[in-house]
């Protein structure tokens, strides 16, 4: 999908995340957006814009909305610009104070997918925390209260794959082919690995989990269901 901001055209790359009648997305631009539609699903004709905040640069992966309405964003760092070097890649925004909205950021400026820095993949919810991918391969636990950082690990770079939590098991694939899993059932402690499988291609996409199976595909066009045999 593309839109036009100014004189650029853009793409829009991610999901529509939703709440409260107003849907939010952003654009490889890093212009994030919430729109009111609750007249449109109530079958009338209005939609209005309500929230317009600039990252600084390409926002590739889906916004994050949390039980209180705060948006959760992760950018890309490959224009240097001075916007997005004052902001930081990894943040989280209050969409009630539109003028304002920076609620904490954190810096991911280093290089790790084509030259570029920052992240490409879609942030993680769970509890009070949420979790960060970033291109150089930092996996970071981060309170989504104050924005510390928890703890943080390294994995392979590239790592452009989104993280998912499913049960207090954080699943994070990277481009030199492995995927981890992690156990974050005791968040404040730095987690245990639980796993670690090799497979023969980069793993961009999001592991999906469904039925007690865990499906991941990887850039060979190969797709994988890994399950526990005992639970078949």
């Amino acid at each position: 999908m593309l839109s036009d901001v100014g004189d650029q055209e853009v793409s829009i790359e991610n999901s529509v995340a939703f709440r409260n009648g107003i849907a939010y997305f952003a654009n490889s631009g890093g212009l994030v957006q919430g729109w009111d539609i609750s007249d449109l699903l109530d079958g009338g004709t209005k939609y209005h814009r309500v929230f317009r905040f600039w990252t600084g640069d390409d926002t590739d992966g889906s916004i994050v909305i949390d039980d209180e309405g705060f948006l959760y964003v992760a950018s890309e760092y490959q224009r240097f610009n001075e916007r997005s070097q004052r902001l930081g890649q990894l943040m989280k925004l209050d969409p009630s104070k539109p003028d304002d909205p920076i609620v904490w950021s954190i810096p991911a400026t280093e290089i790790g997918f084509e030259g570029a820095g920052g992240s490409w993949s879609t942030p993680a919810l769970n509890g009070d925390f949420v979790y960060f991918t970033t291109a150089a391969g930092r996996v970071m636990e981060v309170d989504r209260h104050s924005g510390d950082i928890v703890w943080e690990l390294d994995i392979g770079s590239p790592a452009i794959a989104s993280p998912v939590v499913v049960d207090d098991v954080l699943i994070q694939g990277d481009c030199t082919g492995a995927l981890y899993a992690w156990d974050v059932s005791s968040p404040r402690k730095k987690p245990k690995q639980l796993w670690k499988m090799q497979f023969g291609g980069c793993v961009e996409s999001t592991p999906a989990v469904w039925h007690g199976w865990l499906y991941v595909g990887t850039r060979l066009g190969q797709i994988y269901g890994i399950a526990d045999p005992a639970g078949k």
